[in-house]
């Protein structure tokens, strides 16, 4: 059934795009940081931030707003209702514990991954991970064998959502190079990013691929550069990341 615009509420939609601001890249936003990164008024956005703060949403200090543990209950309400991150996350310590690295489960969302279950050996990125957290699909290898898992014209189009900075001297930001990696990513089965989403990072992925052989989501390892040379990505951990995902195929949806 279609969905007409006089039948949505215009506040709801401003106010998600409000709270959709805040990243790990900008947690404490001014009014006027937050309008200019939803595309909202300085009113409009100003009026949603202190109807957040009132609801106890987010915190207000006279000129920055944060977003509050609060916020949390909307993602833990919607990821309560996806069985796959109680699916995969006893595979997923299985997995870690064995080879004593961190490993992640994501899923695709436009142009972004969005972490929807995680087992973490050690810290390996400076930003803090877990579900819930968002990275750019282009430079990180779950990333980019859920984009090969499109259409060469889908994945291209998401790739031009929005420009893609680079996040390092090694970031690939042309869409034609990151769709050679892709292309390769379809042909080979799994992706590797070396230290493209943060210098010293390396990591390996596969599909979660369901019965019927649609990719659902990704796995992947995550590990220092220092001692996991790309050789070693492939030889130990690529084994073992297969072997997950064939044991999972069969319970997946």
């Amino acid at each position: 059934m279609g969905i007409s615009q006089r039948d949505t509420m215009g506040g709801l939609a401003k106010g998600l795009a409000v709270i959709e601001t805040f990243t790990a890249e900008r947690p404490r936003q001014s009014i006027a940081e937050v309008a200019a990164a939803s595309g909202l008024d300085r009113a409009t956005a100003r009026r949603c931030l202190l109807t957040l703060a009132l609801n106890g949403y987010a915190d207000y200090d006279g000129k920055y707003f944060t977003l509050t543990p609060r916020v949390l209950r909307l993602g833990t309400a919607c990821l309560a209702t996806m069985p796959l991150p109680q699916v995969v996350q006893p595979w997923l310590d299985q997995l870690s514990g064995e080879l004593g690295e961190s490993a992640s489960v994501s899923i695709l969302d436009e142009d972004e991954i969005v972490y929807v279950a995680r087992a973490a050996q050690k810290k390996v990125m400076s930003i803090a991970l877990m579900p819930g957290s968002r990275l750019p699909a282009y430079c990180t290898s779950m990333g980019r064998v859920m984009l090969a898992a499109l259409s060469e014209a889908e994945a291209r189009q998401r790739l031009s959502i929005r420009p893609l900075p680079a996040r390092t001297s090694l970031t690939l930001t042309d869409v034609d190079a990151v769709m050679d990696r892709i292309r390769l990513a379809r042909e080979q089965g799994y992706a590797i990013i070396d230290q493209e989403v943060e210098m010293g990072l390396r990591s390996i992925a596969v599909p979660l691929l369901n019965a019927r052989n649609s990719t659902v989501a990704a796995i992947n390892f995550g590990l220092p550069a220092v001692g996991a040379g790309i050789d070693t990505l492939v030889t130990l951990y690529l084994p073992a990341l297969k072997r997950i995902q064939a044991e999972m195929r069969a319970v997946l949806r």
